[in-house]
């Protein structure tokens, strides 16, 4: 309803109002907004969608992060990216060429992220080709922090079935519950990862933190 009306500046009052809510709740994220491509439309989360198209995407989600985050609420523009179904949606993965995830799937979020600078990204259930999206160095810090100098929190979606550390090493920040936190201490101890590199990521942790106290 927000997208059929092409109207910017309300679905940004919008954004205010629940930006207002989420601080008088004492909240300090909305994990929101959602707006992934309506691909299939037996996709489970196409309510919380904006649109098929890209543009459009990414200017209404602009605009409600905008609203949101006005009020000293963080936001969470999810789920990045190609989550367009509903079937094995922990795992499927995507086949998907670069240009059409660059110029359909990626495209809201890097115009969100221009435009709005959420103060998180949340990444995706599902592999895109091969990978899952938590893994992703080329997605995450290739594209989104590298191209698009995106310098906020990333973080899973609960639940994930990513490999902890792989989501270190790609630039997510923070893997959601339910957490097997033994398998990032073995990951350690065979040296797939190192301390700094924990450390750096707690770094982005805590920086996220300080932001929102200091509003």
């Amino acid at each position: 309803m927000q997208a059929c009306s092409w109207n910017t500046d309300l679905i940004y009052r919008i954004g205010k109002a629940v930006g207002d809510e989420v601080v008088e709740n004492n909240i300090t994220t909305w994990l929101a907004p959602g707006m992934n491509i309506h691909r299939n439309p037996k996709c489970g989360r196409n309510f919380e969608y904006y649109s098929e198209d890209p543009l459009h995407t990414g200017k209404c989600a602009a605009a409600v992060i905008k609203g949101c985050q006005s009020a000293g609420a963080a936001t969470s523009a999810k789920h990045l990216c190609c989550n367009n179904k509903e079937i094995k949606r922990f795992e499927y993965d995507c086949a998907v060429s670069e240009r059409a995830i660059r110029e359909i799937y990626l495209k809201g979020f890097e115009i969100a992220v221009r435009e709005a600078d959420p103060m998180t990204l949340m990444t995706c259930y599902n592999r895109l080709n091969g990978w899952y999206v938590s893994e992703s160095y080329d997605i995450l810090t290739g594209i989104v922090r590298g191209e698009w100098k995106y310098d906020g929190l990333i973080i899973s979606d609960r639940g994930s079935l990513s490999e902890p550390y792989l989501d270190i090493l790609a630039g997510n920040n923070v893997h959601m519950p339910q957490i097997n936190a033994e398998r990032l201490c073995l990951a350690i101890e065979a040296g797939y990862i190192t301390r700094k590199q924990i450390e750096d990521n707690v770094k982005r942790v805590l920086t996220f933190i300080l932001k929102l106290a200091l509003k």
